[in-house]
């Protein structure tokens, strides 16, 4: 299966102010996006962008493949592509998302819990409905982006009660 090419039809200035822009697309949704971490991150070759002005005189590329500023076939552009994968990322995870990325990366709640750093009671807080933070959203959208991170992170727990440890000098 595959997924069809985002198309952006419209653009115009989001009333959120610089730097976002509202986006319509071929498939009928709108979308306002954030594209103040793109230009801060797009060193002098963004570096026009950060004038209000500048930046609200984007337009819509050929085919609505992309949006460009100044010259359709300049440097100042961003691919529809890459604009989406920035507003999926800026949306907050929902509970189901949650859901569905624990039972992707295959972890127990405990384990779940650990690999994020926080108490099992505040993970089952979200797996009913708490607010998720941006930073959880984040490190499970990266996880399943990046297998080194899951790698370098998780600590697979072993079934059943903790073993008693024992140290030198104590008995068994």
């Amino acid at each position: 299966m595959t997924n069809a090419l985002p198309r952006i039809l419209t653009v115009a200035p989001s009333p959120r102010g610089w730097p976002t822009v509202g986006i319509d697309w071929s498939d009928g949704s709108s979308s306002s996006v954030n594209l103040g971490g793109w230009i801060k991150t797009g060193g002098p070759i963004l570096a026009p962008l950060m004038d209000p002005k500048t930046f609200f005189e984007v337009q819509v590329g050929y085919g609505g493949t992309s949006l460009f500023w100044e010259d359709p076939d300049g440097d100042l552009a961003i691919d529809a592509i890459h604009l989406r994968k920035l507003y999926e990322e800026q949306q907050g995870m929902t509970t189901a998302q949650l859901v569905n990325w624990q039972a992707e990366i295959g972890l127990s709640n405990q384990e779940a819990a650990e690999f994020l750093g926080i108490g099992l009671s505040t993970w089952n807080g979200y797996k009913a409905g708490a607010t998720i933070p941006a930073t959880v959203g984040m490190v499970c959208r990266a996880a399943l982006r990046d297998p080194i991170l899951m790698q370098a992170h998780y600590r697979p727990r072993k079934p059943g009660r903790p073993s008693q440890v024992v140290t030198a000098g104590s008995q068994p």
